[in-house]
């Protein structure tokens, strides 16, 4: 999953949910130095990932995509799967999704001195292209992907990953709706159940 599913999954806890947002730029165990909440949010991402990466839907997203579009499909359904998250977003929380967006953008503000620099970077990207809100649009996410394959090292198809995405939009709807409430139930239990430091680790 994307910025978006990471920051609305870790609920309402602000650390969590900052911890989240940082999955994607920490690797190996979370710094000491960090505050346990925030590193629970980066246990937390991981543990999103794993159940993504293992659920049913997901595969079965997966193999829609023939190559060599296959090779790159986690990205494309992390990317895709934020935009069909975005455009149902009222189904998943009481704010409106600008609203969160602006929230996400100002946790990222607030507590500047904890952020990584790739995501210091990123948050200033984030800022000029409304994310994570922009997501719900379909250029954003094309525009997202084809900064994604130019910083990929080798040669990829991902700058025209929205031609194959398009078409295949109402059944990659249709695994994200079988997929996505089985992750959020996922991720309210962990929460709950004060899980995550078997998942401390994973680089």
């Amino acid at each position: 999953m994307n910025h978006l599913a990471h920051a609305l999954l870790a609920g309402n806890d602000e650390g969590l949910r900052l911890g989240g947002l940082m999955g994607d730029f920490v690797r190996g165990a979370p710094d000491p130095a960090l505050p346990p909440d925030v590193a629970a949010g980066i246990r937390l991402h991981r543990a999103i990932d794993v159940f993504t990466d293992s659920h049913p839907e997901v595969i079965a997203a997966r193999a829609l995509f023939d190559p060599p579009y296959r090779r790159y499909a986690g990205i494309m359904l992390d990317m895709w799967f934020d935009h069909c998250l975005a455009r149902d977003f009222a189904q998943w929380s009481q704010l409106p999704l600008a609203d969160f967006s602006a929230g996400v953008q100002a946790l990222l503000r607030r507590r500047d001195a904890l952020l990584p620099d790739g995501l210091r970077r990123f948050r200033a990207y984030m800022e000029t292209h409304d994310l994570p809100a922009g997501y719900a649009r379909r250029e954003e996410v094309g525009r997202a992907l084809r900064g994604i394959s130019r910083r990929l090292q080798r040669p990829n198809p991902l700058d025209a990953a929205l031609t194959v995405l398009v078409p295949l939009d109402r059944r990659l709807q249709e695994h994200f709706s079988g997929f996505f409430p089985d992750l959020h139930a996922h991720a309210r239990a962990w929460i709950d159940g004060g899980a995550g430091a078997e998942d401390a680790d994973r680089a």
